[in-house]
């Protein structure tokens, strides 16, 4: 026999914002598994660039975060709702991070360590205008990196994932106090070290040479007839 709630419930073979990651979570631990991917569309971006600022590694992060996962995923009957599925589902990934960290720098004393290269987002503009905002997101993600580990993530949950202030503390177990300095520290770290950078860029910026100075030149003298000039 079907009840009320059976009949009313929203079909959801695809993302559905109007339903909650807690009844999701519900539906799943009654016997709809196939849910849980939505849960994940949900959040893997926010637990990539969280892990990953633990981590420093985009390949590491993908793994420290399939094993969130699936350790969430063992454990959703143990969900109480007294945090949101969110908020769980983050401590989660950040404790998985962390262990990750610490197994690591034991095995560095014997192994050493191997960096990650920083990932960039393809935007859909003309390959001069990509060249310049991979250039950027390659600075940006460098100053990041480079700063110290409680700022980082901090940086990455408030400034990049726009988490609130509580929930940001309430995933790293530290006082909203903290939460508000380190992300202060990391801004002001950033501006330092991120404007050096754009200083730096900014001195070879809108520069005029190799194939743009050649179609602009060859642009004028096709217009105006004339021969090329000799090559420089």
């Amino acid at each position: 026999m079907t009840s009320a709630l059976d009949a009313t419930r929203e079909p959801l073979e695809r993302d559905s914002p109007s339903v909650s990651d807690e009844e999701i979570v519900r539906r799943i631990v009654a016997g709809e598994s196939a849910l849980y991917g939505i849960l994940m569309r949900r959040y893997n971006q926010r637990l990539f660039r969280i892990v990953r600022s633990i981590v420093g590694s985009s390949s590491e992060a993908e793994d420290v975060v399939q094993q969130a996962y699936i350790a969430t995923y063992l454990n959703l009957g143990q969900f109480e709702g007294r945090s949101t599925f969110s908020t769980w589902l983050t401590r989660v990934a950040i404790h998985e991070a962390l262990a990750r960290v610490r197994l690591r720098k034991r095995r560095e004393q014997l192994l050493g360590s191997d960096g990650d290269a920083p990932i960039g987002r393809s935007l859909d503009r003309d390959p001069e205008q990509q060249a310049t905002i991979k250039e950027l997101a390659r600075l940006f993600e460098e100053a990041c990196d480079a700063l110290p580990d409680p700022y980082r993530v901090v940086f990455i949950m408030r400034g990049i994932e726009e988490m609130s202030t509580a929930e940001t503390a309430e995933c790293l177990d530290v006082t909203q106090e903290t939460v508000k300095v380190r992300f202060h520290r990391a801004r002001a770290l950033l501006r330092e070290s991120f404007n050096d950078d754009i200083a730096e860029a900014a001195r070879e910026a809108f520069s005029f040479l190799g194939k743009r100075c050649a179609r602009l030149t060859g642009s004028v003298t096709s217009a105006l007839r004339i021969p090329l000039p000799p090559p420089a």
